[in-house]
């Protein structure tokens, strides 16, 4: 794969259209089709298994099974699980020909949900949550309301037992007993592929993708390659930005205040393989 990937040429509203149902979209941190589809094309073959143990609506199944991969998911939020499984249903009644199973639960047990799938995975794709809220979806108000901003679907859930509630420490914990978990159930030379960005936790810019890859290595993994995904679309020279209104507010805030921040542009892809297939090198 090259080193930067241009999986953003058309907005997500754009990715998704038709292609997934319109409860779906009221997700609040969705996974761009294109990074997905770009991901499972490079390190699968069809007919083999993807799996994602945070699927959410489901980006990496859909994705998965429209080319030609068997695709299983677990979701912790019932209602996004449900999701999942209608964004299935969408597209194998569009021709999509592989299958596809989703699990309502708490991914740090994916080791007894896909039991029968161990040794049989050949790519993880996934994401962790940023927190318990995102950005979301903005709607301008009316004149009578003084023009106020309305903000709607940017929380993850309102249950403290999602993972998304906990502290950056406790997410991360939990995360790496996910890894490792799906570590377990790759096939020899199978890979894990996370998207991660940068965050701010209380005003401080984290370096999530760098946290992540310890939390992967302590969890059995061995980063191979880092590549960058593009949120931004590129036309000639220059780069369409793609950054929510919030995102360019907080920006604007920040350097307001003298901090050089910038806003999101591409999400960093790691990409892991077990300890074990590369002891010795890889045949």
């Amino acid at each position: 794969m090259p080193s930067v990937l241009a999986t953003g040429q058309q907005p997500s509203r754009i990715q998704r259209k038709g292609r997934y149902t319109e409860e779906s979209m009221r997700h609040p941190g969705k996974m761009l089709p294109a990074i997905a589809s770009r991901v499972i094309e490079a390190f699968t073959q069809p007919g083999e298994v993807v799996l994602d143990p945070m699927c959410g609506v489901g980006t990496t199944l859909v994705e998965a099974i429209h080319l030609g991969r068997d695709a299983a998911g677990m979701e912790y939020e019932s209602d996004f699980a449900t999701m999942t499984a209608h964004n299935v249903r969408q597209a194998q009644n569009q021709g999509a020909a592989g299958t596809a199973r989703v699990v309502c639960g708490d991914a740090r047990n994916i080791t007894t949900a896909y039991a029968s799938l161990h040794g049989e995975i050949a790519l993880v794709l996934t994401s962790p949550p940023y927190g318990s809220y995102t950005h979301g979806h903005i709607k301008s108000g009316t004149k009578s309301s003084g023009g106020k901003i309305e903000k709607s679907n940017h929380r993850y859930s309102t249950d403290p037992g999602n993972l998304a509630h906990q502290r950056l420490d406790t997410l991360l914990d939990g995360f790496g007993q996910i890894l490792s978990g799906c570590a377990e159930l790759l096939k020899p030379y199978g890979v894990v592929a996370v998207t991660v960005r940068p965050i701010r936790v209380n005003g401080e810019l984290v370096d999530l993708p760098g946290r992540v890859a310890e939390v992967a290595e302590r969890s059995g993994l061995v980063l191979t390659n880092r590549l960058a995904a593009l949120l931004c679309g590129v036309r000639g020279e220059g780069l369409v930005n793609r950054a929510s209104f919030f995102q360019m507010l907080e920006t604007r805030r920040a350097r307001a205040k003298g901090i050089p921040a910038c806003a999101t542009a591409h999400e960093d892809l790691l990409v892991f393989q077990a300890a074990r297939d590369l002891d010795g090198g890889r045949p």
